[in-house]
């Protein structure tokens, strides 16, 4: 993972820990249902932004290198996992 991403990504975790604190609070204090679930449904969208950045930045790098390699079995892998996650991911 490049350098930048990963500080991206670690900033964007920190504050998405903040939000799963927030929502621990609120089912605590017993807070309207839906004003919860409106929060959930936030933290699941900024954990899509985290996802995608590193997918991007798989792509860019590490798809890449496979694809300039010249080595057919390292990019039938390569694909072959970008294909199982993004699979995996639209469950």
């Amino acid at each position: 993972m490049q350098k930048e991403t990963k500080a991206s990504c670690l900033r964007r975790l920190g504050r998405i820990e903040g939000q799963v604190r927030g929502l621990a609070r609120m089912v605590e204090e017993g807070r309207y249902c839906i004003d919860i679930v409106t929060q959930i449904s936030a933290v699941r969208a900024a954990l899509r932004r985290v996802e995608e950045e590193i997918l991007r930045d798989h792509v860019a790098h590490c798809v890449e290198h496979a694809i300039a390699s010249g080595n057919a079995e390292e990019q039938r892998k390569k694909v072959a996992e970008l294909i199982d996650v993004l699979s995996r991911s639209n469950r």
